[in-house]
């Protein structure tokens, strides 16, 4: 009788002689192999305890509070796999289902709300979370995952973050997901919640790790599925078929694809990806812009709490919308119940400036990508993130704060808006000329009032052009002190974070702002 090796040797040999080639070319687009993180998975899981069946893999299920699935995401297989033990965890009972995924960005849960709800179609949902742009792998086993779990499950969750192309950063990814992990716990505490996740990130120190700091009395089961040293070592079983091996108490591998498969299918993608010749991305730049804002003013994209940051920054990153999407992106503003004439008004100021940031959708429209307009896009959506995004979450009910608002208020909130982007163009477009007006008299606090009280007296139209002249000029002027060294970038920080929601506020905010600079530049009163 043949032994173990010689077994496996014969199994594997027309494979291995054909996966050296696919090996080989992917060595040779996709270095990422030989960094550390890939490495720890690599060296995680070399043997296994025991056989397991299908009945003991549902019994394993059982279990379990939350079940991390790994996912190879250019294999089909794995992701039907997935769908697969989320319907038969959800049929056995007992317990409500939910699905968390790595595939969608948790700054887009409201997309895959609307989807849920069935506001939006497929073909909409594809397109709004990026997805072939930003994930780029197929699209029909992923859309029948969400679809068996809007079948079956209490809800679905994005649960990843930026960056994804940068491994330097990918520990933060794991503590991300961890942390939305807990707060899918809280708001279903009875339900199991299965989580779809990249392979890599389920060595024992890396989202597994996180999850057990941030849920240390949750029973958490891994399900791997198709890892190749356990494969080779489980293709020398004298059993025809082996469906899966306990791997360590809490950790099951299970195998629906051998590593050929696995290879061909990922060299593929390489290959598709490598002929694409689509038009530009305006995202990365957009997001690049922001991220580059963010970091100069020392604000954490990852911070967990709010207070002197902003929550989960990077999961309020805005939609981008380019010239393809006018059409849809008409129909979100009119779901957001803003009328013809608004809607054609702000499309026309994309045509004019390149771009324009839409607080009521969270959204840049860009047509043409023009520098200083895109900048200033990137400081608008960070000041309106660092609240909250007030105009996205609250719609219309915001603009009628606005409304019922005294009308000097809402001069001194468009000032500081006004001036955060300014500032911010200049910080990240330094070119950018200072801002020069008709009245270069130094800023007082007496004139900004008798703006003030002029702009109120005008009409909706006189009133932004006067607060946007105002705004350029603070905004101009804080650069200046920035430059002479007068203030830092943490202190900065405090101009976007500044809540303008109650009565009087962005006049306080704005009057301080005057009065520092008045201060650093010692201007006689």
């Amino acid at each position: 009788m043949a032994s173990t090796t010689n077994l496996r040797d014969r199994r594997n040999a027309a494979q291995l002689h054909a996966l050296a080639g696919v090996e080989r070319e992917i060595r040779a687009q996709d270095s990422h192999n030989r960094r550390k993180y890939l490495r720890d998975f690599n060296q995680a899981f070399r043997s296994y305890d025991s056989l397991l069946d299908s009945e003991q893999i549902q019994n394993a299920l059982l279990g379990a509070d939350v079940v991390l699935i790994g996912d190879y995401h250019a294999l089909p297989a794995a992701q039907r796999h997935a769908a697969t033990l989320l319907e038969q965890r959800a049929l056995a009972g007992g317990r409500p289902v939910v699905l968390g995924v790595e595939t969608i960005f948790a700054r887009d849960q409201h997309i895959l709300d609307e989807w849920w709800r069935r506001e939006i179609d497929e073909s909409e949902l594809r397109q709004r979370i990026r997805f072939d742009l930003d994930w780029g792998y197929d699209w029909s086993p992923f859309h029948e995952l969400l679809v068996t779990a809007r079948d079956h499950a209490e809800a679905v969750y994005g649960l990843d973050c930026m960056p994804r192309e940068d491994l330097r950063k990918i520990g933060a990814r794991d503590r991300h997901a961890a942390a939305k992990v807990g707060e899918i716990r809280e708001r279903h505490p009875d339900a199991v919640i299965f989580v779809l996740f990249g392979e890599s990130h389920l060595a024992p120190g890396h989202l597994p790790r996180a999850l057990h700091q941030q849920m240390p009395e949750t029973k958490v089961l891994t399900v791997l599925q198709n890892i190749d040293a356990l494969y080779w070592r489980a293709s020398g079983e004298r059993t025809n078929k082996v469906e899966a091996v306990q791997v360590k108490d809490d950790v099951v591998c299970v195998f629906n694809s051998t590593p050929l498969e696995k290879y061909e299918s990922y060299r593929l993608f390489l290959d598709q990806w490598s002929r694409c010749d689509d038009g530009p991305d305006f995202a990365p730049t957009l997001y690049n812009l922001i991220d580059s804002l963010a970091s100069f003013l020392e604000i954490s994209r990852h911070s967990p709490h709010n207070g002197t940051q902003p929550k989960f920054l990077v999961d309020l990153l805005p939609e981008v919308y380019g010239k393809s999407s006018d059409a849809m992106l008409r129909r979100l503003l009119s779901r957001k119940g803003i009328g013809e004439q608004e809607r054609e008004s702000l499309l026309a100021a994309v045509e004019e400036r390149g771009s324009a940031y839409l607080p009521e959708l969270n959204a840049i429209c860009i047509r043409e990508f023009q520098m200083m307009h895109a900048a200033e896009d990137a400081a608008r959506f960070l000041h309106q993130a660092c609240q909250g995004l007030p105009r996205r979450v609250n719609g219309l009910a915001a603009e009628g704060v606005v409304a019922e608002r005294r009308a000097v208020d809402e001069f001194y909130a468009r000032v500081i808006e006004h001036a955060v982007a300014f500032f911010g163009s200049r910080v990240l477009h330094p070119s950018r000329a200072a801002f020069a007006s008709n009245d270069m008299s130094p800023l007082s606090r007496v004139g900004a009032e008798k703006m003030a009280q002029a702009a109120a007296r005008a009409d909706k139209v006189k009133l932004n052009a006067s607060a946007q002249e105002l705004g350029y000029r603070i905004g101009s002027q804080v650069y200046d002190a920035y430059l002479a060294g007068k203030v830092a970038p943490s202190g900065l920080r405090r101009l976007f974070l500044a809540h303008l929601d109650q009565p009087g506020q962005a006049r306080k905010v704005c009057t301080a702002v005057i009065a520092k600079l008045r201060s650093a530049f010692r201007t006689p009163s």
